[in-house]
């Protein structure tokens, strides 16, 4: 596990770097990439979206382009402070200060769920993922954008001892284990590193179950 993959040092982390987090993110995750990344998200307005460690708010501009029921989930108030100072305390997003472990919200409580740059630092990704898929409604999209592994072997025990970096094939691990049926990979970056970072896209069972039950009984 690596030091970031630790709760309280991210918190002590993000203390820090939110004081620069919008001028670093461009070179890692820019508005590019949230465009395409928000294609594959395919949500549509009128949407609940939970967008879970949402930090600053980058994300959630976008989602705002899409969708008017936005609502932000991070575990730093000092991100939240900056997030605030962009939308308002009672603005168009609804901010929570929780764990994307402990989700504070009921089951099937959102249309779909949202979450890029946060996986890196759960400790227990696969049971997080799982909390994902409980709080939106069958058949509800799932995206999650984490680093992609490096090929490099000196990047990757940089990685490994940094925070949690992983290839498709640990992203399908993850996904079948937290229960997903359906889900898809992407690799996407800046031009001069295109394929950093790791998108995941999935659906979450029941719906097709659901409508069968209902089809049968009718």
């Amino acid at each position: 596990m690596g030091v970031l993959e630790d709760k309280a040092r991210a918190r002590l982390f993000y203390k820090y770097l939110s004081k620069v987090y919008d001028q670093v993110n461009p070179f890692i995750w820019n508005e590019e990439m949230r465009a395409e990344a928000l294609d594959l998200f395919g949500i549509e307005a009128g949407d609940a979206v939970l967008d879970v460690g949402c930090g600053t708010g980058f994300a959630t501009e976008g989602l705002l382009e899409r969708t008017e029921n936005v609502h932000g989930l991070d575990q730093s108030v000092h991100q939240l402070e900056k997030a605030w100072a962009k939308f308002g305390k009672t603005g168009p997003v609804d901010f929570y200060l929780g764990d994307a472990e402990r989700l504070p919200f009921e089951d099937d409580a959102f249309d779909a769920v949202w979450s890029s740059g946060s996986i890196e630092y759960w400790p227990d990704p696969v049971a997080t993922l799982a909390e994902l898929r409980r709080v939106v409604e069958p058949g509800g999209t799932v995206l999650v954008v984490g680093p992609n592994y490096p090929k490099s072997s000196v990047f990757q025990r940089l990685a490994d001892a940094i925070m949690l970096f992983y290839d498709e094939d640990e992203a399908d691990r993850m996904f079948r284990e937290a229960g997903f049926e359906t889900f898809e990979h992407h690799l996407m970056g800046p031009s001069y590193s295109p394929d950093i970072a790791i998108t995941t896209v999935a659906r979450a069972p029941g719906a097709e179950r659901e409508t069968a039950e209902s089809e049968s009984s009718a």
